[in-house]
This record gives C-alpha cells, structure tokens and sequence, in this order.
C-alpha cells in the first residue's frame, strides 16, 4: 500500500464527497479518483478494498464533524443548565449544516451497514462510540438530566438532521411559528431537558 499519508487524506476526502453525492453504490475506486483529480489507479493503490475505505471514511468524519475543543471549554465555563445544553445542540447543528457534505456521507455509511453485515459491527461500534461518549461527557459536565435525556435527546437530534439535511422543506410550517431548524433546536431541549 502506497504511504503518502496526504494523498490518502485527499482519497478519504474524495472518498466522502463521492459517498454524500452519489450514494454507496457510486464510491468506486474510479470515482474517488476522479473526485481527487488523480490517475486511474491511485485509490487502489491507498486501499486494500472498498470496505477499507468506507472504514477510513467513517474514521475522517468523525474528525472533520468533531466540535471544536476551544468551543466547548468555553461554554463549559457556563451555567451547568438546559440554556448549555440547547447551546450544545445548535453548534451540533451548525457543525453538521456547515460540512453537510460530511454528514450525509455519514448517513450514506448507516445505509450502507444495513445492508452488510459484514460492515455493521464496525459502524455499528462507531456509532455506538459517539452515543457513549456523549453520554459521558454529558455525566461529567454535570448537565441536567442522566443517560435517558441524553439518549432522547440524540435520537430527536438525529431526526432533525435528517430532516433538516434531507428533505428540509417536511418541516416548514410544521409548528407555526418555530424556526427551521433553530427553534425547533429549542423545542426539543425545552421538551426532553429539565430546568436544572
């Protein structure tokens, strides 16, 4: 396997334009290629295979959908209260409208695990990673609620994503008055987050 760790990094990038634009069926070492702008062959020449690549893939989102470090350190210095919270899932929001790109190759990659068995433990421990994450960041910062609100609340998140990156429009006008998607951001903390 060739070593050029930026030239792979470039592969991966591709790798997730071509995933989020074309869908799973379309990510080919051909069309990653293509997408970098480099030689017939390159890719094959980083990956020992496709399911090699929708794991590097899965990998890179994680980094480039991240929060920022110095974003959270600072509203960690807040009022431990559901204002943090909501404030938490509008830079979720933002993170995920700003490389929407990134998060549909992710739902591309949930897709595409349901329909490999073979790929679904991975992605699945992936997954899986994040929700316990969030759970533990979420005990350790001492924000209301315990692991059920942060579970409701991932999974009403996930769902305005979904929406709101897919088929925005579902959601106009649903709740006459609230903003797509930042009141409806709002909504779901003053719904699933207590007080304090």
């Amino acid at each position: 396997m060739a070593g050029n760790p930026e030239r792979r990094a470039a592969l991966v990038d591709a790798g997730v334009e071509v995933l989020a634009r074309q869908g799973a069926r379309g990510l080919t070492f051909r069309a990653v290629d293509a997408e970098a702008g480099v030689p017939v062959g390159t890719a094959s020449n980083y990956f020992t295979g496709r399911d090699e690549l929708l794991r590097q893939i899965d990998a890179r989102l994680h980094v480039r959908l991240a929060p920022d470090p110095e974003v959270i350190a600072g509203l960690l210095a807040r009022p431990k209260d559901r204002s943090l919270v909501t404030t938490f899932m509008h830079d979720l929001m933002a993170r995920a409208t700003r490389d929407r790109t990134g998060y549909l190759a992710m739902l591309e990659m949930r897709l595409e695990a349901s329909r490999h068995p073979e790929l679904r433990s991975a992605f699945t421990k992936s997954v899986r990673g994040d929700l316990d994450e969030a759970i533990e960041f979420h005990r350790g910062a001492g924000l209301p609620g315990g692991d059920e609100v942060v579970t409701v609340l991932y999974l009403a998140m996930l769902g305005l994503l979904l929406e709101h990156l897919t088929l925005p429009d579902v959601l106009e006008g649903v709740l006459p008055g609230v903003g797509v998607p930042d009141g409806l951001v709002e909504r779901i903390a003053e719904t699933i987050v207590p007080e304090k």
